[in-house]
């Protein structure tokens, strides 16, 4: 499999590029904006005739969620322009896309897990341009398989478990959201699951499969019970474990909007892949371990 992995810096971007080369039947070429510009047909154009991919994975994208509502323009031209450039490309070859995209195309008011026929009515900048871009992808290319996930994290970069890490290290008691849920997803699981998604893409018939689906940890839990679930974790290394105060959203305003509910439904993706991410804890558990070896 000739693989192109647009984005480089995101956590899911680094996770693939981390993964792929340990897979041999998978040449990949991860190409960041120096390389490729997702917002310039001519830098797509080059990155096609490198690697002259059959698969394409699209992990480019503004994903700063705040400032992004100052910075409508910037968030639209990658999350929705840049998509589009990208799955017309791909689909001029016909070649597959798999794009990645995010909880927040939903409002987060439904009581239960948001399934894929669920209406989207995304209430910031941000989900307002992914949803946009799912859209472009799927208007663009037929052979596309759109993956919604979210909260994601990882042992790197800037990220809900990063920072708490780095913040446990002073003395003062954590304070963290407890009235939003969803599923925590470890950047490694899920591009494993990317992976193993594309690789079918590739190698077989693939007609039944196009469309979109959820992929996030399985597990269901809120901000405050991932920050506690890390400390724990980190106090077997540590011999510490700062106290977490829960506090409600309205304790801790941001520019946008987060959804009371992030969860996400991943049985479609069971039922036509067998795939299932396994659970957050265990994604936590890899995290502390990662970030305190390296």
């Amino acid at each position: 499999m000739r693989l192109l992995i647009a984005g480089w810096h995101g956590q899911v971007a680094r996770a693939l590029i981390e993964a792929a080369p340990s897979l041999p039947h998978i040449k990949a070429l991860a190409a960041g904006r120096a390389a490729l510009d997702v917002r310039d047909p001519r830098s797509i154009e080059r990155a096609f005739s490198d690697i002259s991919p059959n698969v394409v994975i699209n992990t480019a994208a503004y994903t700063a969620v705040d400032r992004a509502e100052a910075d409508e323009d910037a968030a639209f031209a990658l999350n929705r322009d840049g998509a589009r450039l990208l799955a017309r490309a791909a689909a001029r070859r016909d070649v597959p896309i798999l794009h990645v995209s995010t909880h927040y195309v939903f409002d987060g008011t439904k009581k239960e897990p948001y399934v894929e026929s669920d209406t989207p009515s995304p209430q910031t900048v941000f989900g307002c341009s992914k949803l946009e871009g799912e859209r472009a992808v799927a208007e663009t290319n037929a052979r596309h398989v759109i993956v919604r996930t979210g909260w994601v994290f990882g042992p790197s970069g800037r990220n809900f478990a990063t920072n708490i890490l780095a913040s446990a290290n002073g003395s003062e008691p954590l304070r963290v959201v407890a009235d939003q849920k969803g599923n925590p997803t470890y950047a490694p699981h899920l591009a494993a699951l990317l992976l193993d998604v594309a690789g079918r893409l590739a190698a077989e018939p693939a007609d039944g499969l196009w469309g979109t689906y959820h992929a996030a940890g399985s597990g269901v839990t809120s901000w405050h019970g991932l920050a506690t679930e890390i400390l724990a974790r980190a106090s077997v290394t540590s011999d510490t474990e700062p106290t977490v105060i829960p506090i409600s959203s309205v304790d801790y305003p941001t520019a946008a909007p987060r959804p009371k509910n992030s969860t996400l439904d991943c049985g479609l993706l069971y039922e036509r892949f067998g795939l299932r991410l396994p659970p957050w804890q265990e994604g936590v558990a890899a995290c502390v371990a990662c970030r305190f070896e390296s």
